[in-house]
């Protein structure tokens, strides 16, 4: 007879399979209700004025330079770019919860966190350009930042490539559930409840947190981080948030109306009115 002494679960004496849809959903965890007002006084972060004001700066800050380089893109002015826009929460409230000594290891729609962490605008701006005073110096994608000063290694384009990069430096993760992977809605992409319910299958800790709640996602974050670095458990943060454009910046004539036309080259991209 099998010996069950490493499983934690009872003996069952009845034929029960387990349907995924009838477990009951992770929780997402959340401070703020959506008009903004703290739901649990007690969960609320200890932060400062200054330190509340610089949060909410460097959010609007990366949606104005989304805002920026984005038209730039359509424009011909680069050749690439993804907005950040309706993510900003989960990039700043996270960095705001890490230590400036902890190694990021970024995805290319997580510009908030090198701007909280001091990367200047024409930083950004001269890397999505690829001039000759980009970091980089022009021989990198736009949008795909790094930074040793601000210990952010350089994105790579390839999504979760992340995780098993930094495997050999952490053992805390955040997953961002934007509802997307490029133009793959999550619902053709897996079946089951979501990201965070991978993790227990793996050992790890997990919880599911609002994205576009930065209280939640600062506590959250700096939770997690304190389990990592304490007890040396793997930790899962999946955070919901909603991506507000789309994924390359590439026109769709379908939702453009009937009385544009299109023309297309390698160099541009230039938009006719039809007559």
């Amino acid at each position: 007879m099998f010996n069950s002494g490493h499983i934690k679960g009872p003996i069952s004496h009845q034929l029960k399979f387990i349907y995924p849809e009838d477990q009951p959903a992770i929780p997402i965890y959340r401070v703020l209700e959506p008009e903004g007002h703290v739901i649990n006084e007690s969960e609320t972060p200890e932060f400062t004025d200054e330190h509340i004001i610089k949060l909410y700066k460097d959010m609007t800050l990366l949606n104005v330079m989304d805002q920026v380089l984005y038209e730039s893109q359509r424009q011909g002015r680069i050749s690439f770019y993804m907005t950040n826009t309706g993510e900003e929460a989960t990039h700043v409230g996270s960095a705001a919860a890490l230590n400036p000594k902890d190694l990021i290891y970024g995805q290319y729609r997580e510009a908030g966190v090198l701007m909280y962490r001091g990367f200047k605008l024409h930083e950004f701006i001269d890397q999505c350009f690829g001039n000759a005073h980009a970091s980089c110096k022009g021989i990198q994608m736009p949008i795909h930042y790094g930074s040793r000063n601000l210990n952010f290694v350089t994105i790579s384009s390839t999504v979760a490539t992340q995780m098993p990069q930094a495997v050999g430096s952490a053992y805390a993760f955040k997953r961002r559930n934007n509802g997307y992977a490029i133009s793959t809605s999550t619902i053709e992409q897996y079946r089951g409840d979501g990201i965070a319910s991978r993790a227990p299958g793996y050992g790890m800790i997990t919880i599911r947190v609002d994205g576009n709640d930065l209280f939640a996602v600062y506590n959250a974050t700096k939770a997690a981080r304190e389990l990592t670095v304490n007890k040396s458990r793997p930790v899962l943060i999946e955070a919901m948030t909603l991506r507000c454009n789309c994924s390359v910046g590439v026109i769709n004539k379908d939702n453009m109306g009937s009385n544009l036309d299109f023309r297309y080259s390698l160099s541009k991209v230039e938009m006719i009115i039809a007559e």
